[in-house]
């Protein structure tokens, strides 16, 4: 878990894509607040900046809207499927100590025995975690499994005070043979071209 970052924005009262594409021209993003029952708050938000923070996945911010503080997570980011210019962002309001759900990237370390691959068969991995606390990853260890090994939800360590939100049977990683080859086989494919 990383520093919050910080950012100003402006509150916004022009609306609509003529809007939003001048408001993106200055270098800013439009963006809105959300949670806790409150009025959603249409802002500007600096564009270079912002695109460094969302880079990171489940970022919090401590951000100032016309001199008022809010601790928001970023929730959702649109970007243009063409230029991945960042069109909108969505943020949430959350109080330190609240419990939220959101979706913890899953890295995977160590190598599978010989002869293996292992796939990855989810990306992320939904949990329940307090909002100031929330991991930027999660790491699983495929270290030396063997073809048919599994690894679950369940059976990824979650750090304290998270806890899984997704089926604990839900599956993340399968280690197998790459099809149409044994062990013995792939062995003797590379001593071929090494020769």
């Amino acid at each position: 878990m990383s520093e919050n970052a910080t950012l100003s924005a402006e509150t916004r009262t022009e609306f609509g894509k003529g809007y939003a594409r001048r408001l993106r021209a200055a270098g800013k993003i439009p963006a809105v607040i959300y949670g806790h029952g409150a009025e959603p708050i249409h802002v500007a938000l600096p564009g270079h900046e912002t695109a460094l923070i969302v880079r990171q996945a489940n970022a919090l911010i401590d951000l100032t809207v016309d001199g008022t503080a809010h601790l928001v997570l970023v929730k959702d980011v649109q970007r243009d499927p063409v230029r991945q210019v960042i069109e909108h962002v969505d943020l949430i309001v959350v109080q330190q100590g609240e419990k939220i759900q959101v979706d913890v990237p899953i890295v995977v370390t160590g190598e599978s025995a010989p002869g293996t691959i292992h796939m990855l068969e989810a990306s992320s991995l939904t949990v329940e975690v307090e909002a100031t606390h929330i991991p930027e990853q999660l790491e699983v260890s495929v270290e030396g499994l063997e073809e048919g090994a599994h690894i679950t939800a369940a059976d990824v360590t979650l750090p304290q005070g998270a806890s899984l939100a997704i089926d604990a049977e839900t599956l993340i990683v399968a280690v197998s043979t790459p099809r149409g080859e044994s062990a013995d086989e792939a062995e003797g494919g590379a001593e071929e071209s090494a020769e």
